[in-house]
């Protein structure tokens, strides 16, 4: 019973991990339409931001979070204007492998800067027990910093001009274009967060987890699952399809091989598409 205990909590508290790495693709597919291909890479990136910021400035991983948001921000109006911009209104094959195209570049790059070695982060906060569970402090921060994240997103898009209009842009991006919003920069500020929260993700499952520069690929997977489950373009979606992913990972590790999972995870993707292909909370 505490085996399973300490599982849903754990569970509960890397979905929320998985579900900012899932919001920052759901986030580019509700604006843009467009299926990054490049998200495990930028995951990536924010991992490897987190390492060198704690090797090399010694920093904390939580504390070198803010610059590797902005800096993903940054990164990913870039990489907007650099890969999707010109084939934005090209046929959907086009932008799948300009940002897939997008994604080899980076991971070709990392490759020849760090190799293909694991590394990880020490943080050796302790633990907290709560009844019969012992649950590390590194896991209750990413989850708690996690829900933040998720809070401040929805904040941001309910709340302020620019988040209205990246609504506005979402639904209809020509009626939003003829009331005078700037599509583009819309556009570009949208991939930009979508890079940043994926960045920010990567950078979080870090301070958990060993990883190499092939890691981002295995969380893209968890990140696609996440929103064909929660629903594309849903918000709220891709947080409860993350929740339901990590649950369902800590739990059915407790009775087979971790190694099982990637192809329980494609499993889940097949039978949701098949089942009820807009979600659980997706639109028509």
């Amino acid at each position: 019973m505490l085996a399973y205990v300490n599982a849903v909590i754990s569970g509960i508290l890397i979905g929320l991990a998985y579900a900012i790495a899932a919001l920052g693709l759901n986030l580019i597919w509700g604006v843009m339409k467009v299926i990054n291909l490049s998200h495990g890479a930028f995951i990536a990136f924010g991992m490897f931001a987190a390492y060198m910021s704690v090797k090399l400035l010694g920093v904390s991983v939580y504390t070198s979070l803010i610059p590797i948001f902005v800096a993903g921000l940054i990164v990913g109006i870039v990489a907007f204007f650099v890969s999707l911009y010109r084939v934005l209104n090209a046929p959907e094959l086009t932008t799948l492998l300009s940002t897939y195209s997008l994604s080899l570049i980076l991971i070709g790059l990392g490759t020849f800067f760090f190799t293909t070695n694991p590394r990880a982060i020490d943080t050796h906060l302790g633990s907290i027990t709560l009844g019969y569970s012992s649950i590390s402090y590194s896991r209750i921060i990413v989850g708690l910093i996690s829900l933040f994240l998720a809070v401040t997103l929805y904040l941001f898009l309910f709340k302020t001009s620019l988040g209205k209009a990246i609504r506005a842009v979402s639904q209809n991006p020509t009626a939003a274009k003829l009331y005078g919003i700037n599509t583009t920069l819309v556009l570009s500020i949208s991939f930009g967060i979508g890079v940043a929260f994926a960045s920010v993700s990567g950078a979080l499952i870090a301070s958990l987890f060993p990883f190499t520069i092939l890691s981002g690929g295995v969380y893209e997977l968890k990140s696609f699952v996440i929103c064909v489950l929660g629903g594309l373009g849903s918000p709220a979606g891709a947080i409860l399809g993350g929740l339901i992913l990590g649950l369902l990972e800590n739990l059915l590790s407790l009775k087979m091989p971790v190694d099982y999972m990637p192809f329980i995870e494609f499993s889940i993707l097949v039978i949701i598409l098949l089942i009820k292909p807009n979600g659980i909370l997706g639109r028509r």
